[in-house]
């Protein structure tokens, strides 16, 4: 067997009047993640650390902020071509982790359903991908609320 690892990162700023997408579904907060797709933190981190793996640069080589048709795009989109990418490849997933860096708003009400929708979208066994949350506790700019963060890291196997 042939194993990879990869690890991704992203961040983004909180900003009102956009709606909050993140692990690929919706969270009633008051402020949503500032991008040129939906910003989704968790599912960028996770594209991220797909492409890693296979040693294909990062999502702003594949789907550029300059390009109009990402404009607002819908980032479980994003990742499912990455995902295609590895398929195609022959890659399988052994497993994933994320952790998603909030202060506000509460993650854990949410974690499971993030969770079950990644999967759905890799066609993974739930059990193969972990989401979890930390709260900076009041430190930085995470910790004052002006953002989120992810970070991810992927053991693909052929």
């Amino acid at each position: 067997m042939i194993f990879r690892v990869g690890q991704g990162f992203d961040f983004h700023p909180l900003v009102e009047g956009r709606r909050l997408v993140l692990g690929g579904i919706e969270i009633p907060y008051s402020h949503g993640l500032q991008g040129h797709s939906d910003a989704d933190v968790a599912v960028h981190a996770l594209a991220n650390a797909i492409l890693g793996a296979l040693g294909e640069g990062d999502l702003g080589r594949h789907f550029p902020d300059t390009e109009v048709a990402y404009k607002d795009a819908d980032s479980v989109v994003l990742l499912a071509s990455v995902w295609k990418r590895a398929t195609d490849a022959s890659w399988a997933l052994a497993n994933a982790d994320i952790t998603i860096f909030a202060q506000r708003p509460r993650l854990a009400p949410h974690l499971e359903a993030m969770r079950a929708r990644l999967a759905a979208v890799l066609g993974v066994d739930p059990l193969s991908l972990n989401i979890k949350s930390s709260n900076p506790e009041g430190l930085g700019a995470l910790g004052r609320s002006e953002g989120l963060a992810a970070a991810a890291i992927v053991l693909l196997q052929k």
